[in-house]
């Protein structure tokens, strides 16, 4: 059973969509320093991609709304977009499955993205997640700019853009731990700042390249990145819009881990993500809940709140087991409740 109470059988992992041909007309040549415009592959296939942190024009950034931004019949997705697994001892791994657009945020994809963490959060099974992109694919390379040349002001405002996205990932109460390959900019590198832990390839990179389009970060960017770095940093990395390593971004206190090349990073996020897992799952709650407090009350509030959770820790099952395995000189059989 689920922790909603749902039977794991009748859960579906994935969902599929009518095949659509996807038509491109120009693309812009990522190896190159002047954003010079190739010719694109009109039906299919594949094609040089559009982001480049120098100087492409439109290297913007920005997530978009999951619901209500209308598409274009040329820019619907044509696979399944979210990929979802289990793996053994309470993990599971989500993974970016655009790899045609460098997994750029579609409204599909932050559909399905929404969608599969929500399902294993309310999955008695899973006790941490690890969020990361297929196969060798950059983990998010920000905007889809074909919808996001779609949306006005008026618009963003009626639909609360970037609401439900923000929101989506404040409720999740198993832990996320973001497993970055590649780069992760803009809204991709604020998705990364909405998880729990943050491990990276030591050539990764991350930024706000939104400055360049004459915009800004729009799904917590300029907050979160503030709040970790401090306001001096902050207004570097977002009013130059220039892209940061994941060695100084370890060093800044943002990447938990910048993991050598010669590793892969999704294995190294596993092994921190089972060790999460083997814990009990409702104390892992309650501490992910009062350290995530204090990003948005003070001091004293935080205090209380910390003081509330862990007194009510105290009538948990494996509160006791734990207490009871030390004093025994064992290894505790936590039973997650």
């Amino acid at each position: 059973m689920t922790k909603a109470g749902v039977p794991l059988s009748s859960r579906k992992w994935a969902t599929t969509r009518t095949p659509t041909t996807l038509k491109l007309t120009t693309a812009f040549d990522c190896n190159s320093d002047s954003g010079a415009r190739v010719p694109a592959v009109q039906r299919g296939g594949c094609r040089r991609h559009l982001h480049i942190f120098k100087t492409c024009p439109f290297d913007l950034h920005i997530l978009l709304e999951p619901r209500q931004v209308a598409m274009h019949p040329a820019n619907k997705d044509t696979e399944v977009l979210v990929v979802s697994s289990k793996q053994e001892a309470g993990v599971a791994v989500v993974e970016l499955n655009r790899a045609i657009k460098r997994n750029a945020l579609s409204q599909n994809l932050i559909n399905e993205l929404l969608q599969s963490l929500h399902r294993l959060d309310q999955d008695v099974e899973v006790r941490a997640i690890v969020l990361t992109s297929t196969g060798q694919s950059p983990f998010c390379a920000g905007a889809d700019i074909q919808e996001l040349a779609k949306i006005s002001t008026a618009e963003a405002y009626r639909i609360g853009w970037l609401k439900d996205l923000e929101e989506g990932f404040s409720k999740l109460r198993t832990p996320v731990i973001a497993a970055v390959r590649g780069y992760a900019f803009g809204g991709g590198f604020e998705i990364a700042l909405m998880c729990d832990m943050l491990y990276a390839s030591a050539n990764a990179r991350f930024g706000f390249p939104e400055i360049k389009l004459g915009t800004i970060p729009g799904a917590g960017g300029t907050q979160r990145l503030a709040k970790a770095v401090g306001k001096q940093k902050a207004m570097e990395f977002i009013l130059t819009g220039e892209p940061v390593t994941s060695a100084d971004m370890e060093r800044y206190g943002i990447v938990n881990k910048a993991v050598p090349t010669e590793q892969d990073v999704v294995t190294e996020a596993i092994k921190i993500a089972t060790r999460i897992a083997s814990f009990s799952a409702p104390a892992i709650g309650l501490a992910k809940q009062a350290i995530k407090t204090a990003e948005t009350t003070t001091l004293d509030a935080g205090l209380e709140l910390e003081r509330a959770l862990y007194y009510s820790s105290f009538s948990l099952a494996d509160c006791k087991e734990g207490i009871a395995a030390f004093l025994e000189k064992r290894p505790p059989g936590f039973v997650h409740e």
